[in-house]
C-alpha cells in the first residue's frame, strides 16, 4: 500500500469535513443577520412558565416539601421500572435466578411504598405523620 492510495482514501473525509464547515458557517452568518435582534423587550425577555406571569424572584420562592417527596418517590420507582425492564429483556438468560433477585427487589420496594403509606410520606395538606405530639412540645407549651 503506497502513499497515493492511503491518500486517495482520506479525500472524501476532506471534503465532508470542508462541505460541513461551510454549511455551519453558513447558518450561523445567516441566523446572525436574519436573528431575533429587536425582537426583545416586554414580554419576550420574561420566562414562560405555563401561561403564569412570574412574580418576584426565584430565590424568594419557597416550595413545599411534598415537591421534593414527590420527586424522590418517582425517582426511586423510576430506577425500580429500569430495573425491572432490564430484567425482563434478560428473562431467559437469568432464569429462576433472576426471578428470584427481582422478586425479592420487588418486594423490598413494596415494603417501602406501604411505610410511606402508613407514615403519611404521601398525603399533602395537613400534616398528621406523628400520631403523638413530641415531647418538646409538650414542654414548650407549660
Amino acid at each position: 500500500m503506497g502513499v497515493d492510495e492511503t491518500m486517495g482514501d482520506i479525500w472524501p473525509f476532506v471534503i465532508y469535513t470542508l462541505v460541513v464547515g461551510v454549511v455551519l458557517g453558513a447558518t450561523l452568518l445567516l441566523s446572525w443577520f436574519f436573528g431575533a435582534k429587536a425582537r426583545h423587550g416586554g414580554a419576550q425577555d420574561i420566562p414562560y412558565e405555563s401561561g403564569i406571569v412570574p412574580v418576584g424572584e426565584a430565590e424568594d420562592m419557597r416550595l413545599s416539601i411534598e415537591f421534593y417527596l414527590v420527586a424522590i418517590f418517582f425517582v426511586i420507582f423510576d430506577l425500580e421500572t429500569i430495573f425491572i425492564v432490564a430484567w425482563a429483556v434478560a428473562f431467559e438468560e437469568v432464569g429462576w435466578v433472576g426471578y428470584a433477585g427481582v422478586a425479592v427487589f420487588i418486594g423490598i420496594l413494596l415494603v417501602a411504598l406501604v411505610y410511606e403509606l402508613k407514615s403519611g410520606a404521601l398525603e399533602w395538606g395537613r400534616k398528621s405523620r406523628h400520631s403523638e405530639p413530641s415531647k418538646y412540645a409538650v414542654l414548650e407549651n407549660r
